[in-house]
């Protein structure tokens, strides 16, 4: 097996990011329709799915530290992170067909404890696919901007994934609206050709990727102990709360933009177009700021985007203030094109900069521990999306909301200040503590790798 090389092969970067599209399709499909899909298709309370969502994430800092340390720990002949990446097929595709396709005869608590069972399953499954996939990103190049070359093409196919899901968002919220639809049909079947095509992009993924043997056996054997190294990295700290408040800010567009449309917009057609005003440029984006972190840093370039991102976001809540629709579409239209522009940046360099602190721990303790890493990131991150629709289900159920029926203005500002004011004030927080506390930078970094390849 091949060590880690500096320049990734084209073929083996595809080949690194093409499952992105089904994680990506899967993950957006999730966070955007799941909660309206289950409270005004299936009835379940919005307080209810708040709950259960809360459960998922405790569930999370369980079996997140669990995934990691196994996938670390792990010593057979087909790789520590490719075994784990091709078992996720199985719960994956069980879990997912559980959320978009529960029993018919279902009803109040039953199905209450379906679908609590069926998102546990899925976001357990969905880890265990996720944290050996970016710790095998992580492995497979040493070079501080080649990593951020290759997480930007996995964020590409990640976001290519996001947009397919829009199409499916959109034939389902059509089957709504059409008389006699049978939306829980059709998202059975879809989500039943959505798991096919998963699987198969993952097994070639894996048939196509090999892994440094030299990374393997070198972790501590106490669980625990592993993530306590991740604690008293002090990047690693800086780190984590930055993605937790980046992300807290990033669920709002996945959690609430159809109740925007919907219910404050008044336009709930436009919503997969507004989703994709913000995944498109997401996606083309990225060839930009790969090189621009070569002139500019990863770290000032990223700072920049937090703040654009955040200031995008804050822009949306004048729609309070528009008095067309029109004129609402266009002010979210024009913040969902720069937010996206922004996210292009951190789905590159966010990954990129967590290498770097992988290898500042193996710099301080002489392990690799990707997995324990990636498995506390990963946990932040869904934490931060959590933290989001908790929130969500709260404020509508407090707030007055009634499913399918015109808001009070106390509603609609609610809804609006959870998608423009809470991402504004989280992103501007993320972009100061990257900006005066985080000092992992290029320099600092070289020095580290320079002092691990002399010991090697």
């Amino acid at each position: 097996m091949p060590q880690a090389e500096a320049k990734v092969p084209l073929k083996n970067t595809i080949a690194y990011g093409l499952p992105g599209i089904g994680a990506g399709y899967m993950y957006l499909l999730m966070s955007l329709y799941v909660m309206k899909f289950s409270t005004d298709v299936l009835l379940i309370s919005p307080v209810v799915m708040g709950l259960i969502f809360s459960i998922s994430r405790i569930w999370d800092a369980f079996s997140d530290p669990i995934a990691g340390y196994l996938s670390d720990r792990t010593k057979l002949k087909f790789g520590r992170r490719r075994t784990w990446i091709i078992v996720s097929c199985i719960p994956i595709s069980l879990g997912f067909l559980a959320v978009f396709s529960p029993p018919p005869a279902l009803e109040g608590q039953d199905l209450d404890r379906w679908m609590m069972f069926a998102i546990l399953g899925f976001y357990s499954a969905m880890t265990i696919f996720f944290v050996p996939h970016l710790a095998l990103g992580a492995e497979l190049s040493t070079d501080y901007h080649e990593r951020t070359r290759l997480f930007g093409v996995r964020h590409i196919f990640y976001t290519i994934g996001s947009i397919l899901a829009l199409g499916t968002m959109h034939y389902l919220i059509q089957e709504e609206i059409r008389p006699g639809g049978d939306v829980r049909g059709l998202a059975g079947n879809l989500a039943l050709w959505s798991v096919v095509i998963t699987s198969f992009l993952i097994i070639y993924s894996v048939s196509r990727l090999r892994e440094n043997p030299d990374y393997q056996d070198r972790v501590n054997k106490n669980p625990f102990q592993a993530f306590v190294d991740v604690w008293k990295n002090p990047h690693a700290k800086i780190l984590v709360v930055i993605i937790f408040i980046e992300n807290i800010g990033g669920a709002a567009i996945g959690v609430l933009t159809l109740y925007i449309a919907q219910y404050v917009v008044e336009a709930p057609a436009w919503a997969p177009l507004i989703i994709f005003a913000y995944m498109l440029p997401s996606t083309l984006s990225v060839p930009l700021w790969i090189p621009l972190s070569k002139k500019f840093g990863k770290i000032n370039l990223w700072f920049f985007s937090l703040l654009l991102t955040g200031v995008s976001f804050g822009a949306i809540f004048l729609i309070l203030f528009a008095p067309s629709v029109e004129g609402r579409l266009i002010i979210i239209f024009i913040g969902a094109f720069f937010a996206g522009i922004a996210a292009g940046c951190g789905g590159s360099i966010g990954p990129s900069i967590e290498g770097d602190v992988i290898d500042y721990d193996e710099y301080l303790t002489g392990e690799r521990k990707e997995g324990s890493y990636f498995a506390a990131l990963n946990f932040v991150y869904k934490s931060a999306t959590g933290v989001m629709l908790l929130l969500t289900g709260f404020v509508l159920e407090f707030s007055g909301f009634i499913p399918n029926q015109p808001q009070t203005v106390e509603v609609k500002i609610a809804l609006t200040s959870l998608y423009g004011l809470v991402p504004l004030i989280c992103y501007s927080l993320g972009a100061a503590l990257l900006l005066y506390k985080f000092k992992l930078g290029e320099k600092e970094y070289e020095k580290v790798r320079k002092a691990l390849d002399e010991a090697t």
